[in-house]
């Protein structure tokens, strides 16, 4: 018997769609990042209407950004599960970039412009066959 170890198979590496996938995922969670850190520090220190509203919606901001910015890190890693958290994070980015996209500000219509591009091409990238392979995902017809 010999004691020499037979050299493993490489990993297939990480398709350059599930790269991409995981960071537009990443850059949705740092834009949520910032905006709760506004809305925050806005409501300690700024004078808004209800003060309590833009502190509570900074939070709220703040925890949601975890969302994207855990399935970016599990896209990188290949990880199966991270995949269910990115699409309901485009899926739930939709509608409010709809709702920017019906706004009257100015500013606002850009960011809806550019939040549902980013969610569209997130969605097309994630259900993508050389993503769900990737990933370990099997469709039905595989099963």
């Amino acid at each position: 018997m010999s004691n020499e170890q037979t050299p493993e198979p490489a990993a297939d590496p990480r398709p350059s769609r599930l790269t991409a996938a995981a960071g537009l995922a990443a850059l949705e969670g740092l834009a949520l990042v910032a905006g709760g850190a506004y809305m925050l520090v806005m409501g300690l220190l700024g004078s808004p209407d209800k003060p309590e509203q833009a502190e509570m919606g900074g939070l709220t901001l703040l925890v949601l950004a975890l969302l994207p910015l855990l399935a970016a890190r599990g896209l990188m890693k290949c990880r199966a599960w991270s995949r269910g958290p990115a699409i309901i994070t485009q899926i739930m980015a939709l509608p409010v970039a709809w709702t920017l996209l019906r706004s009257e500000g100015s500013l606002l219509i850009p960011a809806g412009i550019a939040l549902a591009v980013v969610a569209v091409a997130s969605l097309v990238l994630l259900v993508n066959p050389e993503t769900n392979r990737a990933l370990g995902i099997r469709g039905p017809r595989d099963a």
